[in-house]
């Protein structure tokens, strides 16, 4: 049996080297360059006069839309190796995390396989966003 030191050895010795710098930099260029993107559909939605919340609808709508298109495409994954958390933060990021279990899982049928699986990793999203929201809620209620 090997000590927790020397399991510690071997993993460091056969782990990759990153570049935390250069990491940074990348998701915060891709993201950014997706966030720019989202507001050149906003601005182009609005020069089509859809104003106001709608055009910022059609601007997440469009943005997640790609987000699961290229995800089908196999392309999300392959932009993910490169720019890391950079895919990961923006709303395209959140349709990957949904359109990628359902595309995985999709010969065990539509319930069982899709419907069931597309929320592995979005589902813990959901479950504490809500849960927070309403103890968040009922704190504000006291506190109010």
């Amino acid at each position: 049996m090997i000590s927790k030191n020397e399991y510690s050895q071997i993993v460091k010795k056969r782990s990759p080297s990153s570049n935390t710098p250069l990491n940074c930099l990348r998701a915060f260029v891709v993201g950014g360059a997706v966030c720019a993107v989202g507001q050149g559909l906003n601005d182009l939605f609005e020069l089509l006069r859809i104003t106001g919340l709608h055009a910022k609808t059609l601007t997440s709508v469009t943005l997640i839309f790609l987000g699961i298109l290229f995800t089908a495409l196999h392309l999300y994954d392959k932009l993910a190796k490169i720019a890391g958390a950079g895919t990961l933060v923006p709303i395209t990021g959140f349709a990957n995390s949904m359109a990628s279990p359902a595309m995985e899982f999709r010969s065990e049928g539509f319930i069982l396989g899709i419907g069931a699986k597309m929320f592995i990793i979005s589902g813990p999203v959901f479950v504490y966003g809500t849960l927070a929201s309403v103890i968040w809620g009922i704190i504000y209620f006291f506190i109010r």
